[in-house]
């Protein structure tokens, strides 16, 4: 590491799966060339914070469950501020999913802080949370924002949308299958055919393998998609539709009406077989046109709509030929990607590619 960079210190929030696989990529680093130093983990039960000396790969599960202290987000904040300088950047890595961890973000960003994070709620729920965050990274010697990971893991679907905007192409349309869950479901459900298994056992196979929440409906709902098209639509800024919150995207739940309040995962799949066959009839007539089923998101920025649902593909279309497994695959329609849209794709799910993409945006600090 050259004397001239910057020392970067780094603060993980979250280390289930993701956080996990990040802090072993992170550490994984060669020390000679890493200007990074881990200097505090909190899980929801303890925390650790050495700014002296930083953390390393063969002590940091130890020193963390070996810790007394209880996770103090305002203490931490404290904490990191003071280590922000001129000479010293810090960065702090939100690998939750919680919205109480989010709402601090404006905090830490104003106090120079940098906020990476795979964690939706911010940047896709109440506009005047993402406004704030926006106008704390602007400010002089506020810290900056990444979060590549919140849609596609570890794709390149933000920063290819970023400099699409930022070289003046048009955005016109986005497009894709968003969700790994969905797409893994409709490539096993609808392959073309007017038959094959049942909607009901493809989902239980989906919960089994992982793909799923606990609770399938918490997938089925589309919401995940809406919050992900709220994050892209926000991304284009001032030609796209003004979000107030992902609930403003018009979404097709595929949850059957009568299973809404099921409270249980279990109880829901043993309940879902009874509507097989309204899944089938829609498969079967989407054969017969010779499309298939997917389950896709839409920023139409010239009509202004932005949806998630249900729809019907050629069996030539992309999203019919070139999925597999829980693969995401986005369309970008602009000015310049007008006749050939320009397309991402690749595993949009899982714990190596999603801490890739966080960690791939903590390297854009240095």
């Amino acid at each position: 590491m050259a004397s001239s960079t910057p020392k970067i210190y780094v603060a993980v929030v979250g280390v289930g799966l993701v956080g996990s696989e990040f802090i072993n990529q992170l550490l994984a680093i060669p020390s000679s060339s890493s200007p990074f130093h881990l200097i505090s983990l909190t899980s929801t039960t303890r925390t650790v914070f050495n700014h002296t000396h930083p953390i390393s790969s063969s002590s940091w599960k130890s020193e963390l469950s070996n810790s007394a202290d209880r996770p103090d987000l305002p203490k931490l904040t404290q904490q990191l501020s003071a280590l922000v300088s001129p000479t010293q950047k810090v960065a702090l890595i939100d690998n939750t999913s919680s919205e109480d961890v989010a709402a601090l973000y404006p905090t830490w960003l104003n106090a120079g802080i940098s906020v990476i994070t795979p964690n939706k709620k911010a940047f896709s729920g109440d506009i005047s949370l993402y406004e704030a965050i926006v106008a704390a990274a602007s400010k002089t010697g506020g810290g900056r924002f990444l979060n590549e990971a919140t849609v596609g893991a570890g794709l390149p679907i933000i920063s290819t949308l970023k400099d699409l905007v930022a070289t003046g192409d048009k955005v016109v349309k986005i497009e894709g299958v968003f969700s790994g869950t969905m797409s893994y479901i409709f490539n096993e459900y609808s392959t073309g055919k007017p038959d094959g298994p049942a909607f009901s056992s493809v989902v239980k196979i989906a919960r089994e393998k992982g793909y799923t929440e606990p609770h399938p409906a918490d997938d089925l709902n589309g919401a995940d998609v809406a919050r992900k098209l709220t994050i892209l639509s926000r991304v284009i800024s001032a030609t796209s539709p003004r979000l107030q919150s992902f609930a403003s995207v018009e979404t097709t739940s595929l949850i059957p009406p009568a299973l809404e309040n099921i409270a249980t995962g279990d109880e829901f799949i043993a309940r879902l077989p009874e509507f097989d066959d309204h899944f089938q009839k829609m498969r079967a007539a989407a054969s017969s046109d010779g499309q298939v089923l997917r389950f896709v998101g839409v920023v139409d920025v010239a009509s202004g709509q932005v949806r998630a649902g249900l729809e019907r593909y050629p069996t030539t279309h992309p999203f019919a030929t070139s999925l597999g497994g829980s693969d995401n695959i986005i369309m970008f329609h602009t000015e310049r990607y007008g006749t050939r849209p320009l397309i991402v794709q690749g595993a949009g799910a899982g714990a190596a590619v999603t801490a890739m993409g966080v960690l791939g945006d903590l390297l854009k600090l240095t």
